[in-house]
Parts: C-alpha cells; structure tokens; sequence
C-alpha cells in the first residue's frame, strides 16, 4: 500500500508519538527498523503518519524503548484500529477540506475540552442561523452548495454532547463575541438563547470575560484545548487567518493551558455569566 499523501490528525499524532518515544530511548529510527524487519524509510512514514502500524507491532516498539505507561500503550493502539469509513465524518472525505474532518475528528476522541472564543460563537455551540451567517460571510463568497455541506457538518459536530456521558466543555467567551451581530438582530438573539439553555446543561460550563476585565487582553486567539484519554494525546486547536493549526508538543500545550487558567480567573462565574448574557440578549 502506497504512503498516504495526506494522513489524519490522528494518523499523523499516532506517528508523533511512536517518535517521540523513540526519541526518548535514544534509538535510532534504523534501529527501530530492525527490531520489526522493515526498512529505515518506512519507519519514516510510520512516524509522519503515512504509513499505518499494527498494535503487535506498536508494544514491540513500546518494550524496546523501555515505554511502561500502558494507558499510553493501549491509546495508541486505539489509534492503530481506526480506519477510515467508521465515522460519521468520513462522508465529507473529498467534499470538505481535511481540516473540518480532523476538528470533528479531535473533538470525537476527547473527554473535556476548554476554549477561549474572543469573536465568535464556539462551532459546537453555534446555532444553523449564525453558522451559515458566518460562512456566508466568506471572502471570496462560497457557493451556496458549500455554505449548506460546511454547516451541515457543523451541526453534525454537535452530536458530541447528545452521548450518555458527554465531554465536559469549559467554555470562555469573551464579550466581543456576544455583541457582534452576527447575521442581524434576530439571528444574534437567538444564538444568545440558545447559548443561555445549552448553559444549564451538565457537561457545559460557561464563563464570559467582560470589556471591563483589566486582567486579560489576550482576546484575539480562538483556541480549544481538547483533552485525551491520557494526558499525552491532549492536543490544541488554534484558528488562524490561514486556516486551523493542530498543536501537541508539551511547551505549546503547557502554554495554552496557561493562557486559559488566565482567561478563566479573569471570566465572570457561571451564573454572573448567564445574567450578562440575559442582558445582552435583552437589548437586542
């Protein structure tokens, strides 16, 4: 089977971390080579996320770098089992760019997530009115076509929290987000209602950091920090003017968790939260 031209999120972290324990050992990837009777290349393209690897192989590799951390072990063997067609995401294969699938993909995996939003809605919260007043928006415009399949898998995203044991999700907002108005009036009061009910749900918890805070400035990156099974896999999602980066080296995910401990400190608590958002949504 060829090497994959353009592997998943979860393919290519499967890689990263098969090299970062090799790193670790101190082994070299011609010595990895010889212990499972490939070719040194090979072993590149299983570490980039190319080239798949079986679970008998994955604790081969593991005991020869001296890696005991089962939990670790078996999470990347759960990795190796995927394959493509099993989610409800790979319909979008070739319809939509890889990145909507790896987010949806990422968030599918994850047991908690926080985020930091300074001038949108959380996709996952988004009502179908504001997400396709925000593709509508795009610059060069979409075609309809496009508009309607990006929100319907938007809206797919959602299905997350409708399991019988849900992802947490800690959900800071800053205040710019929730006084745009984003498709007019009625569709920006309606995405604040719908924000308001989804609030009293158990596994959402949401923070609104206020113009007034003088203890964050930080307002303009829109990051999601989704946690793994094992504290290993945690990955960041940051959004940028050239599209969506996935992050999962430790100083980066170490930084980003700093950044949103100081976004949650200086955010009003839950419930000031939902009356600030009540009164916004008053005025419109």
């Amino acid at each position: 089977m060829p090497p994959r031209d353009n592997p998943t999120a979860r393919q290519a972290r499967l890689g990263s971390e098969l090299r970062k324990l090799r790193d670790r050992a101190g082994k070299t990837a011609k010595e990895a080579a010889g212990l499972i009777s490939t070719d040194q290349a090979k072993i590149s393209h299983i570490e980039a996320g190319r080239i798949g690897i079986s679970e008998d192989r994955i604790r081969r590799l593991a005991t020869f770098y001296a890696c005991d951390d089962e939990a670790l072990i078996a999470a990347l063997c759960e990795i190796a089992r995927e394959h493509r067609g099993q989610h409800w995401w790979d319909e979008y294969r070739g319809v939509l760019a890889p990145g909507f699938l790896d987010i949806a993909e990422t968030e599918h995996h994850a047991v908690a997530f926080r985020g930091l939003q300074g001038v949108t809605f959380p996709g996952v919260l988004q009502t179908r009115a504001y997400a396709e007043a925000l593709f509508a928006s795009h610059i060069p415009p979409l075609p309809d076509a496009e508009v309607q399949v990006r929100v319907e898998h938007r809206m797919k995203r959602r299905e997350i929290f409708n399991q019988a044991d849900p992802p947490r999700f800690l959900a800071i907002i800053h205040e710019a987000a929730l006084r745009m108005r984003v498709g007019g009036r009625k569709t920006a009061r309606d995405q604040l209602e719908d924000l308001m009910h989804a609030s009293e749900l158990p596994w959402l918890t949401l923070r609104v950091i206020p113009f007034t805070s003088e203890d964050f400035v930080e307002a303009t990156q829109t990051v999601l920090y989704a946690a793994g099974k094992v504290p290993q896999l945690d990955t960041v999602h940051i959004d940028t003017p050239f599209g969506g980066r996935f992050l999962d080296s430790e100083a980066d995910l170490a930084r980003y968790r700093t950044l949103l401990d100081l976004a949650e400190r200086a955010s009003l608590d839950p419930e000031e939260s939902r009356q600030f958002i009540h009164h916004i949504a008053r005025e419109l």
